[in-house]
């Protein structure tokens, strides 16, 4: 049951960075040449294969009960901030994350500004836009994958369903060639905030000491108990909205 969560976990959570940070460097490349986009992008992969090189082996060393207050205390943070920014886009307080139109305000960006060479870089515009895209959304990729898998002593598992999801992502971007507006992101946002809190949740208060009855039999009901209080807090602000507008 824990494998299964994890998995679904990581996959999605990952794929929804892939979209944002295929956007940028779809609207990068294919506005000011991909020569130098895609050189930003290999050396944000390099970065990123640096840190998940550090600090993996790290994570693993560390004794499991310390391992899940600390990985706990980090996801429900991290759950907690997706959450209410996933509450606030369904109840009207926040505008939907639309990825045409973040696609078209990169390009707007991209075009309007002035080229530059650097060293081995034609375009040092397109090479850093693309690379901060990279790194910024493949850093929350790789926390998700190495804290998931080290909590669960599987990291290869955990790297295997972030993999698996960027793969995804990147190959509908490159069939396609376009934003991936399709994609229902604020919903899948909405579901890994609830996951993240859930799992931080169950972790940090096993890591604290405390013991859940049924163990990870347990975790479905605190998913589930999270999902009915945010669909509640929605329903909520809709009705607190709705009252002020009238």
């Amino acid at each position: 049951m824990g494998t299964a969560f994890l998995l679904l976990s990581v996959f999605l959570a990952c794929a929804v960075e892939a979209v944002e940070a295929l956007t940028i460097v779809l609207a990068v490349g294919l506005t000011r040449g991909w020569r130098s986009a895609l050189q930003g992008v290999a050396a944000g992969l390099l970065l990123l294969a640096v840190v998940v090189a550090a600090l993996g082996p790290a994570l693993t060393v560390l004794p499991l009960k310390a391992l899940r207050l600390v990985v706990g205390g980090l996801l429900l943070t991290f759950g907690l901030q997706w959450l209410r920014k996933a509450i606030l886009r369904a109840s009207g307080y926040k505008d939907l994350r639309d990825e045409a139109a973040a696609y078209q305000r990169e390009v707007k960006a991209a075009r309007e500004a002035a080229a530059s060479r650097k060293s081995l870089v034609e375009d040092w515009y397109a090479f850093t836009l693309s690379f901060k895209g990279v790194v910024l959304e493949g850093l929350e990729v790789a926390f998700i994958a190495l804290t998931f898998g080290a909590n669960q002593r599987d990291i290869p598992l955990a790297a295997v369903a972030a993999v698996a999801a960027v793969l995804a992502v990147c190959a509908a971007g490159v069939a396609i060639k376009a934003p991936l507006a399709r994609v229902p992101e604020n919903t899948m946002k909405f579901a890994v905030g609830v996951m993240l809190t859930g799992f931080g949740l169950f972790w940090g208060a096993e890591g604290a000491g405390a013991h859940w009855p049924g163990n990870d039999a347990a975790l479905p009901l605190v998913l589930a108990y999270i999902l009915l209080v945010a669909v509640g807090a929605v329903w909520v602000l809709k009705r607190r909205r709705a009252a002020w507008a009238n």
